[in-house]
């Protein structure tokens, strides 16, 4: 489809296990659309023999690796008019998945972006999980290393709401065992695994329990959801005019349960030892 008219950018979401749960919207759109950008077209095309459909226009790929570089030739065929559709291996594309450079430039052009919505990871584990979702964070994949990972926890120790993450399988143990050594031993949480899937598991426990059972290694997508800080340790509002090195010191004693003045103790020391080393 080409002509003087802009065309449309498409982001439609894929089954998360089960191709039986792709939608009749999504089997239109790889008909129509003139091209399909996909995060792996090995996994596409089984999802299009899957669903017994033929794909009208050309397939590409789209992945985290080249995205850069592929957005220019798919910005070309959306100001040439052309349809492009956009799907991930599994879900909503952008949702910690590749999406979102080419969302922006589209948007930023003046481009129609609409969506055929669908399964999603986030809302299946947290439906299922057993926890309050009136209030709920997506967290996507917390950092590899120790120490950064620790410092993301940190931040969340007084969130109220609850908290979606994602995890690779070999990761699952180490995951959950920092947070419980940061969010509590006995914080509510569900580890929900190969969802929609024919071995689909709900793990419920608290955070502790569950590190211990997924010691062994688990298989499968993995998705954790976390219940929120209880209400002795939510964070308190923060005056906007307040001086933020004083709220970050609050906030710290009151998720480790330490007095502020304990907290600030530690602080002036590090800063003389550090000196001292200098």
């Amino acid at each position: 489809m080409t002509g003087d008219k802009r065309g449309v950018l498409v982001l439609a979401a894929t089954p998360i296990g089960n191709p039986a749960d792709a939608s009749a919207r999504l089997r239109a759109e790889l008909t129509t659309a003139d091209v399909v950008a996909a995060e792996d077209t090995r996994r596409a095309r089984r999802l299009i023999d899957d669903l017994d459909v033929t794909v009208g226009g050309r397939l590409v790929s789209y992945y985290d690796a080249v995205e850069q570089k592929r957005l220019p030739e798919l910005l070309e065929a959306l100001e040439g008019g052309q349809r492009v559709l956009l799907i991930t291996d599994a879900g909503m594309p952008s949702v910690s998945d590749p999406g979102y450079r080419l969302v922006s430039a589209a948007v930023a052009r003046g481009i129609d972006v609409t969506a055929a919505p669908g399964p999603s990871a986030v809302l299946t584990a947290l439906a299922l999980s057993g926890l309050p979702v009136d209030r709920f964070a997506f967290e996507g994949f917390l950092p590899r290393k120790s120490g950064e990972r620790k410092t993301a926890l940190a931040e969340l120790v007084g969130d109220p709401r609850t908290l979606v993450f994602f995890e690779a399988p070999h990761r699952i143990a180490e995951m959950l065992t920092a947070l419980a050594d940061v969010l509590g031993d006995d914080r509510p949480a569900a580890v929900c695994r190969e969802l929609t899937k024919t071995y689909e598991e709900v793990r419920r426990g608290g955070l502790r329990e569950l590190a211990q059972w997924s010691a062994d290694g688990l298989r499968g997508e993995i998705t954790v959801v976390v219940q929120g800080a209880p209400e002795g340790l939510r964070r308190r509002p923060v005056d906007e005019d307040a001086d933020p090195r004083k709220a970050a010191l609050a906030a710290v004693a009151d998720a480790y349960g330490l007095p502020r003045k304990a907290v600030y103790d530690a602080i002036v020391a590090a800063k003389k030892s550090a000196a001292q080393q200098t």
